[in-house]
């Protein structure tokens, strides 16, 4: 009975404590919300279901976006201006390349900084692929979209990247896997087997009831060298080499929990100003660091209690930004300095004030799949990955 109490007495002093930390908002001075979505407007808005962001990245004023939609409706680009604080453009991707369903890889850009590339997901089941889109942003914010074709044929572009010095792109395509590497002056695409996942590695994938959306890596990533990283089965990181088409496997596997390593894939990279390199495990949400002059990684660990870290981008002065946790959970945005540590900065909750709203209303960003910094590197971008999707904005912290 004893026992009994104090169990008791510890479980009303704990609950609370953990509701706290679960509910605890960031909503820092000078961060806003952007309406995209909500209908309530003659404004330019994008439709539901069709605005999941999934792909972002920044050009100048504009914010440069990619959905996801839900099977059957087609995907859109749009623009939005940090200082104005509202929706230049929107495209339809349908009005270019027909029977797509979502842009996933992100957005690599040309030295000239206006001109971007994305690789596209088709609608499932109907045999088609996806497909490499130029996309050039206007000095009025208007998108301008160019289709460079079908590299894998009947396969998805789940992951891409771009060496703007090569003038080559590098992708994962879905769902066998294989890589391709395509030339943007030739025109030449090589398709190479070395991720595809064995015969073996299938059976234990199987067993978990993953698919390959499950454990395909979702991003690439270029080093200084030219060199592209990425992860194969199982929870393993490889390495392609273009000097001499050559692919290699690193000795250290991706950070993860006892028992989960068949779940272990990238899930986002992002490389800092000063060079260096962070990735994250998919499965259990831990961060590392690679070092690309050893090939090494080093595990910096979880920066709070749930799987998946789906972006993530620089901050000032070292700083990392990353947002941790998904569906069914709540996104949490975090942290990372390697002096400081993580700090778990809790749900974003920003005001969101737009023709209709003009009183303002918080808005809550649950779900969030995409992220950018400014040009100017004083404004992080976060993007939703929901049914109705918004933009949300704060400033960079000046760490010192």
């Amino acid at each position: 009975m004893y026992y009994r109490i104090i169990y008791s007495l510890i479980t009303l002093l704990y609950v609370p404590f953990v509701a706290s930390a679960q509910y605890t908002f960031f909503n820092p001075a000078g961060s806003f919300a952007v309406e995209t979505s909500l209908e309530n407007t003659d404004e330019l808005r994008m439709p539901i279901y069709r605005n999941a962001m999934t792909s972002l990245t920044v050009s100048g004023d504009f914010v440069l976006g990619g959905t996801s939609a839900q099977k059957g409706l087609t995907p859109l680009l749009f623009t939005g201006s940090l200082s104005e604080r509202k929706i230049i453009a929107i495209k339809q991707l349908d009005d270019v390349i027909k029977g797509q369903l979502s842009i996933i890889t992100g957005f690599t850009a040309t030295k000239s900084g206006n001109v971007f590339y994305a690789g596209t997901m088709p609608q499932p089941g109907t045999g088609m692929g996806g497909h490499i889109i130029e996309l050039q942003v206007s000095l009025q914010g208007q998108i301008a979209v160019k289709d460079l074709g079908e590299p894998v044929a009947g396969e998805g572009i789940f992951a891409m990247t771009f060496n703007a010095d090569k003038n080559e792109f590098y992708g994962i395509v879905h769902p066998s896997g294989k890589f391709f590497t395509f030339n943007l002056k030739t025109g030449k695409t090589q398709i190479f087997n070395q991720t595809v996942p064995s015969e073996k590695d299938l059976e234990t994938y199987h067993s978990f009831a993953l698919q390959p959306e499950d454990y395909l890596g979702r991003a690439l990533l270029i080093d200084q060298q030219g060199r592209i990283y990425g992860s194969r089965s199982i929870n393993k990181l490889f390495c392609f080499d273009p000097a001499n088409q050559s692919f290699s496997v690193l000795k250290d596997e991706l950070p993860f929990v006892w028992g989960r390593e068949a779940m272990g894939r990238i899930d986002s990279w992002v490389k800092m100003p000063e060079g260096t390199i962070y990735g994250s495990n998919a499965a259990d949400g831990q961060l590392f660091r690679l070092d690309p002059v050893n090939q090494t990684i080093v595990n910096l660990g979880k920066p709070i209690m749930m799987p998946r870290i789906m972006a993530m981008t620089p901050g000032k002065n070292g700083m990392l930004y990353g947002v941790a946790g998904a569906f069914p959970g709540y996104a949490h945005l975090f942290s990372y300095h390697p002096q400081k540590g993580f700090r778990d900065l809790g749900n974003p909750e920003f005001k969101m004030v737009s023709p209709g709203l003009e009183q303002g209303i918080n808005w809550r960003g649950y779900q969030i799949a995409s992220m950018a910094s400014s040009q100017s590197g004083n404004y992080i971008i976060m993007g939703e990955n929901e049914a109705l999707s918004q933009l949300m904005v704060f400033p960079a912290e000046d760490v010192p």
